[in-house]
This record gives structure tokens, C-alpha cells and sequence, in this order.
């Protein structure tokens, strides 16, 4: 991917380094990363679980004066790298609400974070991977997630790590155009399953976003190196939910989907990379699991 000496994103927030938020119910560490990974497998919604957590009763706050996180020297080329891919989106972003939708479009920031974070949505570990809050506008990603994802995902290469930014900013987009309200007020009067499938729909929604981002950026900026592509479908692939439950468990159950399975990742990614088109975004609301399972099917037949 091609993006060395432009610009980056005013609207990076560094706090690598900052004092930590106070102790939180889930950290870093492989175990607390197994206990989220099952607790999702088992249905749980994980933005639900970051508005639950806090830090323990008497320990610091966000003013404490003891830091325990220091920024990594090894990480200042992801840190650029992350700030000219925000800067992309909101280039194509602010480009796309006013040519597709007549909509002025409303800039996120991007915190950076090491072991732990205090958001809107609650206090967060490293081990929850990148995540959107909706309650602030505020992407959150810890740069050791870009480390995780191409050795124990096997997703390694510049445009996987901007299709997971550019996924959350598609996050960001859904909440500024009222999606996310609606799914969240659907989800608390749907069951567990429901709930799911909504969940399901909604990533495949911000997939669809990140392609649509991949596709502009392409066309204004010509980003896109030989392999570039491959590296983001596979990346999309190795996260999708029947992949991980395999390796968690060794089998699959759908109805404790929360994302996707990899083949429905892979097939959203991609139409939002050919099409480029908001309007031919499918809303959360439109998708029926029979057309979910057909994107399924395309998609491996690709």
C-alpha cells in the first residue's frame, strides 16, 4: 500500500504512555484474552461488556499519577501509518456524504492506547482489539493488535491493517447516519439470537463501508500496491466467526455468530471494493438470513 510521505490525521489522539484508567474487569494477557474470546463465542455482545467494566472499587482514575504504560519506539512507522489512513478516510468520507447522501460528514478520533483505555463505553484491555465507541466518536486501537493479527491470524500486510481502521471508521459512519441507534433499540427487544443476527449484520454493514473507503481511495489516491487486495479479503477471512470458533474449539455454531463467517466478510469487503456505491449498501433491517447465506455462498465460489 502506498502511503509514505502524505499527510497524516490532526485527529489522532496519543495516549501511549498516559497514566493508566484505573484496573479494569479485562486486560491483557492471554487468559483475559480467552475469557473475552469464549465470552463472545457464548453470545455475548462485546460492546456490552466494555459499557460493564470498570476499574475496582479504590483504585486510580483517569488522574492517577502512576504511568504503567510507556510508547514503543518500534511502533513510531504503525503510528504514521494509522494517521495517514484516518487522514484517507476522512478525505473519501467527507467526499462520499457530500456527492452520495448531501451530508456534511463529522470526523472521529482515533485513540491510540497501550494495555488499557477508559472510553465513553466503559474501561477496555488490549485483548478486546480495535473497537468504536459510539458514546464519544472515539476509534480506539491498541498498535500491538497489528502484531497479533499477522501472527496468530495469519493477516499480515499494509491494506489488512487499514481495512481494520477503515472497518471501525465504518462503524463511525453507521452511527452518524442513525444505523447504529436503530440496531442498539432493535437489539433490547430481541433475544440472545436475535440480537446476534442483528450484531451479524451490522460488521458486515461496516465491511461493506471499508470497501467503499478502498475503492475511493484507490481512485483519488491510488493507494493500492500488487497484493494489496489479498491481504485485506484474507485478513476479513481469518476474523470471520467460523474461523475463530474452529480454532477455539474446533466447531461451528452459527447462532452465536456476532461478526460473520469469513466467507460473508469476505463477500461484503469485496462488493463495497468493486462498487464504490452507497447505495448499494444493504441496511442491517434488510438483510434475511437467506440472502446472508447467499453472500456466504458467493463468496466462496469467488
Amino acid at each position: 500500500m502506498r502511503w509514505e510521505g502524505r499527510e497524516g490525521s490532526s485527529n489522532v489522539e496519543d495516549r501511549r504512555g498516559m497514566p493508566s484508567a484505573g484496573g479494569i474487569a479485562i486486560g491483557g494477557g492471554l487468559g483475559t484474552l480467552v475469557i473475552l474470546f469464549l465470552a463472545v463465542l457464548l453470545g455475548a455482545n462485546p460492546n456490552q461488556i466494555l459499557q460493564q467494566v470498570g476499574p475496582p472499587p479504590g483504585q486510580g482514575q483517569a488522574g492517577s499519577t502512576q504511568a504503567t504504560n510507556r510508547p514503543n519506539p518500534a511502533e513510531e512507522p504503525l503510528r504514521k501509518f494509522v494517521g495517514v489512513v484516518l487522514k484517507d478516510t476522512e478525505d473519501v468520507w467527507r467526499e462520499q456524504f457530500a456527492s452520495q447522501l448531501n451530508k456534511r460528514y463529522v470526523e472521529p478520533k482515533l485513540v491510540l492506547f497501550t494495555g488499557q483505555v477508559r472510553s465513553a463505553c466503559g474501561v477496555a484491555g488490549a485483548s478486546v482489539g480495535p473497537f468504536y465507541c459510539p458514546g464519544d466518536s472515539n476509534v480506539y486501537l491498541d498498535l500491538s493488535f497489528f502484531k497479533e493479527l499477522a501472527q496468530r491470524h495469519n493477516a499480515a500486510g499494509d491494506l489488512a491493517m487499514a481495512y481494520v481502521v477503515s472497518h471501525e471508521v465504518g462503524h463511525h459512519v453507521q452511527n452518524l447516519l442513525g444505523i447504529s441507534q436503530q440496531v442498539q433499540q432493535a437489539q433490547a427487544r430481541a433475544s440472545q439470537v436475535q440480537g446476534n443476527q442483528l450484531s451479524v449484520r451490522t460488521e458486515l454493514q461496516a465491511d461493506y463501508l471499508a470497501g467503499v473507503f478502498i475503492h475511493h481511495a484507490q481512485e483519488t489516491k491510488n493507494i493500492l500496491e500488487r497484493g494489496d487486495l489479498e491481504e485485506a479479503i484474507n485478513a476479513a477471512a481469518q476474523i470471520g466467526d467460523d474461523t475463530l470458533q474452529r480454532q477455539a474449539n474446533g466447531r461451528v455454531q452459527e447462532q452465536l455468530f456476532t461478526h460473520g463467517s469469513s466467507a460473508q466478510r469476505m463477500y461484503w469487503l469485496t462488493k463495497g471494493i468493486e462498487s464504490g456505491d452507497l447505495n448499494q449498501m444493504m441496511l442491517p433491517f434488510e438483510m434475511t438470513p437467506a440472502q446472508l447465506e447467499a453472500t456466504g455462498r458467493k463468496a466462496i465460489s469467488r
